[in-house]
């Protein structure tokens, strides 16, 4: 079936005249394809990685030799999906919607055109691309689990951190998702 517009339309969950390259933090999840499993085991409360949720770890970790701008912050690794934070233009001023802002010295939103920072949708592509290939290598040679068709969804979810506050709540329920395992209602455990 060819591509028609008029049927095939993704409502996008991106917030509509947001600049993405701008300097600001971001709360990014991911999840693997089906919410398959693959990366590890809650233990007690605990998040034990395997030995592809290892990778995930590391190729989390090589976000800021890939793109100099990027500064990683909280991350986690599920059994079937990541959170993390990221900020982009390292030392940016945490209120990236100066429109929604309550500070006194809020200036205006950057200009459209001037690029300021990595563009977060490449900063997950690449996240993806690399750990897929990874993964793919480690089916291939170590016998981990296959995937059906990809190993992530086609789509990623984002927050725009906008202040100090929100960071904390973020950080917080980031590193508390493995004690919330059993009872999450949006990541249900398929088991």
């Amino acid at each position: 079936m060819t591509y028609n517009p008029e049927i095939h339309h993704r409502r996008s969950i991106r917030l509509q005249g947001y600049d993405y390259n701008q300097a600001g933090a971001y709360f990014v999840t991911v999840c693997t394809q089906n919410r398959a499993c693959l990366f590890g085991n809650i233990v007690a409360g605990e998040m034990k990685l395997n030995d592809a949720g290892l990778t995930i770890l590391r190729w989390y970790a090589e976000l800021p030799n890939k793109f100099p701008d990027i500064e990683g912050d909280e991350f986690i690794c599920m059994p079937n999906h990541v959170h993390f934070i990221v900020v982009n233009a390292v030392g940016a001023d945490l209120c990236v919607r100066p429109d929604l802002c309550v500070r006194p010295d809020a200036v205006p939103a950057i200009n459209k055109g001037e690029h300021t920072g990595s563009p977060l949708h490449g900063v997950v592509q690449w996240f993806k691309t690399m750990t897929t290939n990874e993964y793919i290598r480690g089916v291939k040679r170590n016998g981990w689990p296959s995937f059906p068709g990809k190993l992530w969804q086609r789509n990623y979810w984002e927050h725009i951190i906008r202040n100090e506050t929100e960071l904390d709540r973020i950080r917080e329920y980031i590193r508390n998702n493995p004690v919330q395992w059993e009872s999450d209602k949006l990541f249900v455990n398929p088991a």
